[in-house]
Order: structure tokens, then C-alpha cells, then sequence
């Protein structure tokens, strides 16, 4: 392991892509894609809503043709090799694809059908006892709550032994405590060697990931560690807290200096690229015994909502 956490650099790569296009009809929905992503890493894949998130994943999984360019998913070529691509790679969509009028049993011996598991009698009720639902398999898939369904999609994704797993959005809907125990079995799992692709929303969940990489209308932006994508963006960010901070607020946007202001509970993040101007856009509250204002390290949000700043939706 490297100093950052994440493999070390001869780690062959489970995912080296590049210049993947997508069109659909007129709309560009993918732009000269590339992603390189190491054996044994998490890789956090982050974006707005209609990002190209999605599109991105099922043309790494062979669910999509790409348009143009080139590359390997598991050493396999994604556009000629989509068969072999798909018995390695488990794949965990962002709605519960399941049959919900089958108990989890059922569901995972008719996945292990699928993928014409010849162990599965052994197989099943393996994964079923890995994830912690043996006491519930015989329940049926469409009682469970949002937790318990991530559980089962998470079993049904393992069951073939994927070498990768791609994850899109997995843990929208379901309570705080299911998404630690999700990612603490998703870094079990990937200490064993298996690689992870994982679309989220949520910024805690991104800084759990190995690297990173932000996705805007087609484009990706930035890419790297945590740290290396807050630092390369060079903002400056200050808390403000302190009465009416609506009304500060909107003041505040129309100074110059000031690239985005965001509340934060009870403290607005004024975040700027110009750390001298930025200091000088809140010179005047600093002279308002109301108010306190300090320096503070810049969060991996604040650089997404900058960045989202300078770009433009493809779809317009």
C-alpha cells in the first residue's frame, strides 16, 4: 500500500480505459472518457444527477457499446470482449433489481442459475451466511427494508466471485447505519484483492475511496486522492457564523472574490480562489463583533460546487 492508502503503483490496473463517446441520438453523453483503476482499490465516481455516471459503468460492464475509443476491463477488451467481461464483473444498480415475490433464497439460487453455477447448492447459502442472511432467507425479497435489500443486491453481485465490482449509487434510500456496515464489508471485501467502482452523492462516502474522479455533463474533471483533488483546486474557504446569515449570504455572492457561498449548519463556507480577495470580501464583517469568521480546511464539497461553477449542461 502506498502512503496515501491506496495500492501500491505496480498494482496492474483491474480498469484502463480511454477516450470512451456515447452518444444518444443527438445528445454527446459521454466525452473522451478515461479511467485507470488499480486491483484491490476503491475508486469513488462522483457527479450530478445526468452526469454520464451511469452510461460511464454499463460501457466498462459491456452493457453498452461505446461509440469510440479504446480500452480493457479486467484485461479484457470492453468492446469485443463483453461476454468475458460480464462473468467477472458483479454489478449493483441503482434500484433493487431483484424479484421481490422470491425470499432471498430463491433470488440468489436463480442468480446462481444464471451464471450456470455448477456449486451453487454449496454457493448460495455460502454468500447468503457471508452477508448475514441466513436467519431471512426464507423472507421475501419485497418485505425487506431499504438496508436489508442492499444486503441481498451486495450477495447476489458476489455470488459468481467477481473480480470487480461496479457500484451505482448502492446506498441511496437506506439509513446511516446500513451505509457503514455496506462500506465496512465493501473494504472487507477489497482487501482480499477485489476492485470497486462506486457511484455516489454523498462526500463521506467519497473520502472512504482509495482515489477519486467528478463527472460533469459527459466530462470528467478531476481525478485523484482526497486530498490531491482538494488541494489541486487551490480555494481558499472561510466559516462565517454569526446573525441573519441569509441576508449575509446574498451580500456576500455579489462580492467580488467570493466564488460560492454555502450554508453549513449553524456557518456559511465562503469559498473563493483568491485568498486576498476572499479576505477582503469579508473585511467588513471582520469589524462586526457579531460575527466570527476563521480559516478552514476547504471540504471535498466546496470543490464540487466550484467546479460545477465552470461547467455547462450537454443537454441544453
Amino acid at each position: 500500500m502506498s502512503a496515501d492508502g491506496s495500492p501500491a503503483g505496480d498494482v496492474p490496473l483491474a480498469i484502463d480505459v480511454h477516450g470512451l463517446n456515447k452518444h444518444f441520438g443527438t445528445k454527446h453523453v459521454v466525452r473522451d472518457f478515461s479511467l485507470q483503476v488499480k486491483r484491490g482499490e476503491i475508486y469513488g465516481f462522483l457527479g450530478p444527477n445526468g452526469s454520464g455516471k451511469t452510461t460511464s459503468i454499463r460501457m466498462l460492464c459491456g452493457l453498452l457499446t461505446p461509440d469510440s475509443g479504446s480500452g480493457t476491463c479486467l484485461g479484457y477488451d470492453v468492446i469485443r470482449d463483453t461476454a468475458a467481461i460480464k462473468r467477472e464483473v458483479g454489478y449493483m444498480t441503482q434500484r433493487f433489481s431483484l424479484w421481490e415475490d422470491l425470499t432471498i433464497r430463491e433470488n440468489m439460487d436463480f442468480v446462481a442459475r444464471m451464471y450456470g453455477m455448477r456449486d451453487r447448492t454449496t454457493a448460495v447459502p455460502a454468500a447468503i451466511a457471508d452477508l448475514g442472511l441466513t436467519s431471512r432467507q426464507d423472507q421475501l425479497a419485497g418485505s425487506l427494508s431499504g438496508g436489508w435489500k442492499q444486503r441481498l443486491a451486495l450477495a447476489a453481485c458476489m455470488l459468481h466471485r467477481p473480480k470487480l465490482l461496479l457500484l451505482d449509487e448502492p446506498t441511496a434510500g437506506v439509513d446511516p447505519k446500513a451505509r457503514r456496515e455496506f462500506w465496512e464489508e465493501i473494504h472487507h471485501l477489497t482487501a482480499t484483492g477485489l476492485s470497486v467502482l462506486v457511484s455516489t452523492h454523498y462526500m463521506d462516502e467519497a473520502e472512504r475511496c482509495h482515489r477519486v474522479a467528478y463527472m460533469a455533463y459527459g466530462r470528467m474533471l478531476v481525478n485523484g486522492t482526497v486530498d490531491d483533488v482538494v488541494r489541486g483546486q487551490n480555494l481558499t474557504t472561510f466559516a462565517v457564523s454569526g446573525p441573519d446569515l441569509p441576508a449575509v449570504s446574498l451580500k456576500l455572492q455579489s462580492e467580488p472574490g467570493v466564488g460560492q457561498v454555502t450554508p453549513f449548519g449553524n456557518t456559511l463556507h465562503v469559498t473563493g480562489p483568491d485568498g486576498a480577495a476572499l479576505a477582503a470580501a469579508i473585511a467588513e464583517l471582520r469589524g462586526d463583533a457579531r460575527y466570527r469568521i476563521e480559516q478552514v480546511d476547504t471540504k471535498l464539497e466546496d470543490v464540487f460546487i466550484s467546479l460545477m461553477a465552470g461547467v455547462t449542461d450537454n443537454f441544453q
